[in-house]
């Protein structure tokens, strides 16, 4: 499977903030934003990324990631010169995705799960056929993509951004598919706002049966960094989790050596790069084993 973090947005309901930076990243507490949707890929044992960035800003991305060695993973960049929408992203990804089934993370969704819950939806996603998205219940879900259950729990609708919701589950940012959305994707139309959106890939796939809509529980956080308000919050709630825990939350280099993608000596060397940091000291403790 390969993964794509969709992170060509700029972010100019966050303006004045994000006319030097794009919106993904900010920093979201002690780490870029971007840092959350691709700790949800390597999670999910994906090593073959995709990040889609906005014109102009290859170079920026770049200078942070790299070509992913500090992570054990591979990254390329592609650019999506028009701001198009969700769906957008499997078009302009389609020479990377090939053959394979895709993972696609917008970059700026922030998940968590407690212990290895996240990463156990996560697996069983990859295995699904078809097509699989989560569903998290939030107090108001108008800006967002809503799903319908029926009485035994089977997804029945999705509807955009509606003024009257039909239930509180949203659908966040990540997205499992088989590789029929490169096709599907190919045959949306735009919204009214213009739009390929991703709500009418995923209602294809329902239509077909063929879509899976996982709850994810209490156990999970999800945060949309969508405002300055929610920025704040994200980065509270970061901050929190990582001092009950004594564990830092979306560390990619830590993610890839628990997953075998990065040896401790590799661990250690990108430790060693940051040992004037908290972060690089937290990582060089990972690979002396006293965390």
């Amino acid at each position: 499977m390969k993964g794509i973090v969709l992170a060509a947005g700029r972010g100019t309901r966050l303006y004045p903030i994000t006319k030097p930076v794009p919106k993904p990243l900010l920093p979201i507490y002690d780490k870029p934003l971007i840092y959350y949707p691709l700790a949800v890929l390597l999670e999910a044992g994906i090593r073959d990324i995709l990040i889609i960035v906005p014109p102009g800003e290859e170079s920026t991305f770049s200078d942070l990631l790299g070509d992913g060695a500090q992570c054990g993973v591979k990254i390329r960049y592609k650019v999506q010169e028009i701001p198009r929408g969700i769906a957008d992203a499997f078009m302009v990804g389609e020479e990377f995705i090939g053959n394979d089934s895709v993972c696609l993370a917008l970059g700026d969704n922030i998940f968590y799960g407690r212990d290895d819950t996240l990463k156990q939806k996560l697996l069983h996603a990859k295995e699904n056929d078809g097509a699989t998205v989560f569903g998290y219940y939030v107090d108001d879900p108008r800006p967002f993509g809503v799903v319908e259950f029926d009485a035994e729990g089977k997804a029945i609708s999705i509807e955009e951004k509606p003024a009257h919701p039909k239930s509180n589950y949203i659908v966040p940012g990540l997205y499992f598919y088989d590789n029929r959305v490169i096709e599907i994707a190919k045959t949306v139309t735009p919204s009214a706002r213009g739009e390929l959106e991703i709500t009418s890939v995923n209602n294809v796939y329902l239509e077909q049966e063929q879509l899976h809509v996982v709850p994810l529980g209490p156990e999970f956080q999800w945060l949309d960094a969508g405002n300055a308000e929610s920025l704040l919050e994200a980065a509270t709630v970061i901050r929190n989790l990582q001092k009950e825990s004594g564990f830092m939350v979306a560390c990619i280099e830590e993610i890839g050596w628990r997953e075998g993608f990065l040896s401790t000596e590799e661990l250690a060397a990108v430790g060693e790069k940051m040992k004037a940091t908290d972060y690089g000291q937290y990582l060089i403790a990972l690979s002396q084993r006293k965390l």
